[in-house]
């Protein structure tokens, strides 16, 4: 026997018994409570959250917001006229120039105010990341109160690529100066629909 094997016999004989992981209890706390909390933390990290009743509010929100000259990409359907094909077979370079993107989150996290995108609510993986202001849509409903409860809700969900996106991107350098949007969205606008 060499010592290779010496080494891999020795560690295997002394492997600590076996015991199951512990039980994880978390209070879900009510959803108001949840959607305050999601706010409070997105805004806490350079976020923007609108609370609205309707998509057809952040419909009016985009249409006074924008300009004729803004490219402005919504996958959502209740969103009209802003609706372009975009899927993963688009080149990314076609989105440089997107002002806005408007997607619906399948979740959000109030413990860390990141929203669950899939590629299927994307449409091109790259559009939330390539925009200028990215602006989601989420349901009260639908926050969650922390990352355990996020990947039970994932659980064994098939997606071909998905992301937590919280807040808009930022770096600081070690002069502890921050910059917002160094690397993606300048802004990140979360609008909470009442359920």
């Amino acid at each position: 026997m060499n010592d290779r094997e010496q080494i891999i016999n020795a560690i295997a004989a002394n492997q600590p018994a076996f015991s199951p992981s512990p039980a994880t209890h978390f209070s879900a706390g009510d959803q108001e409570g949840l959607a305050s909390q999601f706010a409070d933390t997105l805004t806490a990290i350079g976020g923007v959250v609108f609370i609205v009743d309707s998509l057809a509010d952040i419909h009016q929100h985009i249409k006074d917001n924008t300009s004729a000259e803004h490219r402005v990409i919504s996958r959502i359907g209740g969103i009209a006229g802003y609706s372009e094909d975009i899927d993963t077979t688009l080149s990314p370079h076609s989105l440089q120039d997107v002002e806005i993107a408007v997607l619906k989150a399948h979740f959000g996290v109030a413990e860390n105010g990141a929203v669950w995108l899939t590629e299927e609510l994307m449409g091109n993986r790259v559009l939330p990341f390539i925009c200028q202001h990215l602006m989601i849509a989420l349901y009260m409903k639908d926050i969650v109160a922390n990352m355990h409860k996020a990947y039970e809700r994932i659980g064994s969900n098939s997606y071909g690529f998905g992301a937590f996106i919280a807040g808009p991107s930022k770096t600081a350098d070690i002069e502890q100066s921050l910059v917002m949007g160094a690397h993606g969205p300048k802004t990140m606008t979360v609008f909470l629909i009442r359920s």
